[in-house]
């Protein structure tokens, strides 16, 4: 299986760098976990390892091809699951996971595919309900259901945990677990806990323009 990979990255949002010189290497059954306080760069280094915004220097590659030459079929390969729940609200929960999982060639969109898929995270019995009528904490188990409801070989999450209560997270946690133990991958932002066993830690204020430039700063005066 292949290995993701990044080098030398460099992210600027609104005029501001908000890190560089950033690597990661992520092999196949491998975790990372992105931390650092608000600001530092966790979703924006999520959504540019999800081709959603393009790296102000620096390259992205599957195995030794770059993701640029070929975003479609890097888009392809992955689940990004971020903030906000996109979960449809006039259309029911098993509706809303049929239409992500039939945006996958080969996905298994017949009723006891979803339902299984709910069952994951304990709410197959919600296949009928309304999105209007869910929870935070349902929505966010719905949003999450995508990432089993079709294949793919990355996963990147952010905040996945948010509104979540104890057993939901537990039932995330065994799941990414599975899904490393098939050789997957998973990108975790988190503020809080989350077992992930033996994932690398990547703290996104090491990255910050101004440690960089204080490091120079040292080596000059040395």
């Amino acid at each position: 299986m292949a290995r993701f990979t990044g080098e030398n990255l460099t992210c600027i949002r609104g005029e501001r760098c908000v890190f560089t010189g950033l690597d990661f290497a992520i092999q196949p059954g491998g975790a990372l976990k992105l931390v650092g306080p608000n600001g530092s760069g966790k979703s924006s280094l999520l959504r540019l390892m999800a081709g959603l915004i393009p790296p102000a220097s620096g390259s992205l590659a599957w195995d030794d091809g770059a993701v640029s030459e070929d975003p479609e079929e890097h888009n392809g390969r992955l689940h990004y699951v971020g903030h906000l729940d996109a979960v449809k609200t006039v259309l029911t929960v098993a509706e809303n996971v049929r239409f992500w999982a039939g945006l996958r060639p080969g996905a298994d969109t017949a009723r006891s595919a979803v339902v299984a898929a709910l069952g994951v995270f304990g709410i197959a019995h919600l296949v009928d309900v309304p999105g209007r009528f869910l929870s935070a904490g349902q929505r966010r188990r719905v949003n999450l259901t995508r990432i089993v409801s079709a294949p793919a070989e990355l996963w990147l999450l952010d905040e996945p945990t948010t509104a979540l209560d104890a057993a939901a997270t537990a039932g995330l946690e065994q799941t990414m677990a599975r899904h490393r133990a098939g050789g997957g991958m998973v990108v975790v932002s988190t503020h809080t806990e989350v077992g992930l066993d033996g994932a690398e830690v990547l703290d996104l204020s090491d990255f910050a323009e101004n440690v960089h430039d204080e490091a120079d700063s040292m080596a000059v005066g040395l």
